[in-house]
């Protein structure tokens, strides 16, 4: 059984082996020791904290319970840009017009932004190739809503999602030839890397008038708000919980910034509590996102139940057992998806 627990200190080298596995591209997990292990730090300080700290990190990780491998990784960031800046290109319209000359027209620019300051983050969704099927990837990512949704308190109002942009087969991002490169005078992965432990320098070299995008070339317009074809499941699974791409794009690959209001997330908004009564038997029912309402032990899976009503559910022992609860303990479900399956 697949179970998406917190990350702990035993994880380190489980961390490392994924982000071996990501490539260029995904800046929240690389392929660099500093980086793992600065992410390991942060996520512990969060987990052990006593408080409500405005900027934790969380991280979790999705582990086969029969293996005990780690095969894939989720967080969820409290409030970026409170420590450090948070940049986006926001796209905008500008209108040239001349009555006399009877020319109008609308022209689309790009201007840094840090618009999305204090807003809460899902970021770092990374599942193991192995592991693509069976809906490992909706019970990886929608795990963070059932969190969010147990601990309102800890999250903003809005949630963001920056998304991985598109990039070709040999790791060529047409958004920054033909912008970041103009500024940044570097490799895009030389960058990428750099934006994760640094972003003073962005703020440095980036322009600070806006960019006409009708003076870029074509490949790079046309990138601008998609994604890298690995990221567009994901971008379809969170679209489906009611995130939505508002012109707000990535600085260096043009890649798809998502934004909802939190309580308006579908798996939030819809989730509930209920106790729960262990059955040997497994219900013939659609799939349910469940999980325990532990801060520290958080657990969650995805499962078959029945609801017996009254505001109590049957849940299979086996699911019991991995999210480490027992008869009348309360949890917390929603369906899997929206319209059921």
């Amino acid at each position: 059984m697949m179970v998406v627990r917190p990350l702990n200190a035993n994880d380190h080298q489980a961390l490392r082996d994924l982000a071996r596995k990501t490539g260029k591209g995904f800046t929240s997990l690389q392929d660099d020791d500093r980086q793992v292990a600065r992410k390991l730090e942060a996520t512990l300080e969060a987990w052990q904290s006593d408080g409500i700290p405005e900027d934790a990190f969380y991280l979790f990780v999705l582990e086969d319970t029969e293996t005990k491998q780690v095969v894939g990784i989720c967080g969820l960031e409290a409030a970026v840009g409170l420590n450090e800046p948070w940049y986006n290109y926001r796209v905008g319209t500008l209108l040239h017009s001349s009555r006399e000359l009877g020319v109008c027209n609308l022209v689309n620019t790009l201007t840094l932004s840090n618009d999305h300051t204090g807003y809460s983050e899902l970021c770092t969704l990374f599942l193991a190739p192995e592991a693509r099927h069976s809906k490992n990837g909706s019970l990886l990512s929608k795990s963070r809503f059932l969190f969010m949704a147990e601990f309102r308190q800890r999250f903003n109002e809005y949630t963001i999602a920056e998304m991985r942009g598109y990039s070709d087969e040999y790791g060529v991002s047409p958004f920054w030839e033909a912008v970041g490169r103009q500024f940044f005078s570097m490799e895009f992965a030389q960058a990428d890397q750099l934006s994760a432990t640094d972003k003073v320098f962005i703020a440095e070299l980036m322009p600070r008038n806006p960019i006409y995008t009708n003076l870029l070339p074509e490949d790079a317009q046309q990138v601008m708000g998609e994604v890298h074809p690995a990221t567009v499941p994901a971008r379809k699974l969170l679209e489906s919980e009611g995130l939505r791409y508002t012109g707000y794009i990535d600085i260096f690959d043009g890649g798809a910034t998502l934004v909802a209001r939190t309580n308006d997330v579908r798996a939030v908004k819809d989730s509930r509590q209920a106790r729960i009564q262990i059955t040997d038997e497994k219900p013939e029912s659609e799939l349910y996102l469940v999980s325990n309402t532990e801060f520290r032990n958080f657990r969650c899976c995805m499962t078959p139940l029945q609801d017996l009503g009254e505001g109590v559910v049957a849940l299979p022992r086996q699911v019991a057992e991995a999210l480490r609860v027992d008869d009348g303990d309360r949890v917390r479900v929603v369906l899997l998806s929206a319209g059921g399956k």
